[in-house]
C-alpha cells in the first residue's frame, strides 16, 4: 500500500497503524509514499511542496586569530612556569593578548567562531603576563637588595670551594 503526503506535512491526527489505509480507495496527502511491508512503515517524500525553499550554508570558520592566541597563550604559560623562559613568556604573552583581541572581534562577523577559543587564549596570556611581571618584579627586589646580593656571593662562594681541584675524565680504550 503507498499513500503520498506533501513534503513537511505531518500525520499528527492519524493513526499509524502498518497495513491500514485511513481513507480506502484514495491518496490522502499527495507528495509523499508509504510503503508499507510486513511490520515496517517507509515514508519517502517524492516531491517537494512548491512553498518550501531550501537555504545551503557554508560551515562556521574558527577565527585564525582566536586559535592563534590559544596557542601563543598557552606556550606563555609554559615558559613563564619554566623560570628560565620567563622574558620570552612575558613577550609572548603580550602577542597572545593582542591575538585574542584580535580574535574576539572577529568572531563577531557572521559566519566567523571561535569567541570562546579567543577568551581562553586572553585568560592564559593574562595569566602568563601577570606571573611574568612577579617573577621580574621579584628578582629586581632581590638584586636591588645589599643583603641579598651578598648572601647570593657566599653561597656562590661556598660552592666554588666544594668544586675539585682537578677532574679525571676517563679516556676511551683505557
Amino acid at each position: 500500500m503507498i499513500e503520498r503526503e506533501p513534503a513537511g506535512a505531518s500525520a499528527a491526527g492519524r493513526d499509524p497503524v502498518p497495513g491500514r489505509d485511513p481513507v480506502p480507495g484514495r491518496d490522502p496527502v499527495p507528495g509523499r509514499e508509504r510503503v508499507v511491508t510486513d511490520d515496517r512503515v517507509t515514508d519517502r517524500t517524492t516531491t517537494a511542496a512548491p512553498f518550501e525553499e531550501r537555504v545551503t550554508t557554508k560551515p562556521a570558520k574558527t577565527s585564525v586569530a582566536a586559535a592563534l592566541a590559544l596557542a601563543v597563550g598557552t606556550a606563555a604559560l609554559v615558559c613563564v612556569l619554566s623560570l628560565v623562559l620567563s622574558p620570552v613568556g612575558l613577550v609572548l604573552s603580550l602577542v597572545g593578548l593582542v591575538l585574542g583581541i584580535v580574535g574576539l572581534r572577529a568572531a563577531r562577523r557572521l559566519g566567523v567562531t571561535g569567541r570562546g577559543v579567543a577568551i581562553a587564549g586572553i585568560v592564559l596570556s593574562i595569566v602568563s603576563l601577570v606571573l611574568s611581571i612577579a617573577y621580574v618584579a621579584g628578582v629586581v627586589t632581590v638584586l636591588n637588595n645589599d643583603r641579598m646580593v651578598e648572601q647570593l656571593e657566599q653561597q656562590l662562594d661556598r660552592a666554588r670551594d666544594q668544586l675539585p681541584d682537578s677532574i679525571q675524565v676517563p679516556q676511551p680504550g683505557e
